[in-house]
């Protein structure tokens, strides 16, 4: 059965020279290291430490085939969704980033399918540059959680989810940390992602996008963080009744605050996709329940993190039925896309 990692991550291994213009200081490099096996990407103040798979794509399908897995859908990693730069220069380099990922795609077909990335800072650029990813032969775009701090239902943003409804293009939503003091610094990468992602995902249910834009395909990193559990009291709230009962008249809820919306909390939900990255089979058995194994992807965070060995061991432990598992595994990944998953009849790592 057939695998495809919907959440992994990549950046070029060469930005090239700063732009006519601009600082230096603000135009990300990768410089070499201490360590041969080992490159720093340059991006302000950051100095992180990649081994050559960020970057190499060979190494990328060796490390695919040791896990068992068939094909990636490449998305930038997140510190490259940097909205604080002026919008041209946040549009080149995201052009930089979305040319290397699309010669990737080009390059090995039905191996790698890619997500670009695009200057949300300037909305109405990052709209516009929307058509020039499905030009490149993207399947859709990465954008982070908050916009520089913006919610993704501000009004600044109509235009762009306008936009990815009338393409079709496929958002994937990543958790992505806003300034904060409310968890210690080495709380930010797991609670304060995990609230991020929650904060992403209720702007888009709760704010009006889902209703305003009914045909957006979106998916969300690490299952939405909390979002799914939490899902359940803004069910509550809306309808006033538990376990998904009918709602109340609304001359009974009177207190339905903050919305009155057409459709339940849990409708637009379900209408979305989760990467099934929790961690725990007790998790992603919550998830499937609430949301459905429809909605489920596979995710690993590679090479942020390490992928469990073979790739999806525990979605493949829990009594899911063939159909399920293919679901999950790799037809949800195609839906969610908007293509059609390739045909074939050896592993896609094996020599073309």
């Amino acid at each position: 059965m057939p695998i495809i990692d919907s959440h992994a991550h990549i950046f070029p291994g060469d930005f090239g020279p700063a732009p006519a213009g601009c600082d230096p200081a603000s135009w990300p490099s990768v410089t070499d290291s201490e360590d041969q096996d080992v490159k720093l990407l340059v991006n302000g103040a950051m100095r992180f430490p990649a081994r050559r798979v960020w970057f190499d794509a060979e190494q990328r399908l060796e490390a695919s085939a040791a896990s068992g897995l068939d094909a990636e859908l490449l998305s930038p990693f997140p510190a490259l969704l940097n909205y604080r730069v002026p919008g041209p220069l946040g549009r080149d380099l995201c052009r930089v980033t979305n040319e290397y990922i699309a010669g990737l795609v080009a390059a090995y077909p039905a191996r790698f399918y890619g997500l670009g990335t695009v200057p949300l800072q300037d909305p109405d650029l990052g709209a516009a540059e929307l058509a020039e990813l499905a030009k490149l032969g993207l399947s859709g775009v990465e954008i982070a959680s908050n916009i520089n701090g913006v919610s993704l239902h501000d009004p600044s943003l109509d235009g762009f989810w306008a936009q990815a409804e009338r393409l079709g293009t496929a958002v994937f939503v990543h958790g992505m940390p806003a300034p904060t003091d409310r968890v210690p610094g080495p709380a930010v990468a797991t609670f304060g992602v995990g609230a991020e992602a929650s904060l992403g995902a209720a702007a888009v249910v709760s704010g009006g996008v889902a209703e305003k834009y009914p045909n957006l395909k979106i998916s969300f990193s690490h299952a939405g963080g909390g979002f799914p559990l939490i899902l359940t009291r803004a069910q509550w709230f809306w309808g006033r009744t538990w376990n998904e009962e009918p709602p109340l008249p609304e001359a009974r809820r009177p207190e339905a605050a903050p919305w009155f919306a057409e459709h339940s909390p849990i409708e637009l939900a379900r209408r979305f996709y989760y990467d099934s990255l929790v961690f725990d089979r007790r998790a992603i058995r919550y998830l499937a329940d609430m949301l459905g194994t429809d909605r489920l992807l596979v995710g690993s965070d590679f090479p942020a993190m390490t992928r469990e060995q073979p790739v999806a061991r525990t979605l493949r432990s829990m009594g899911l039925s063939e159909a399920e598992l293919t679901d999950v595994l790799w037809d949800n990944c195609f839906r969610f896309l908007g293509i059609d998953p390739p045909k074939f009849s050896l592993p896609m790592w094996a020599p073309l």
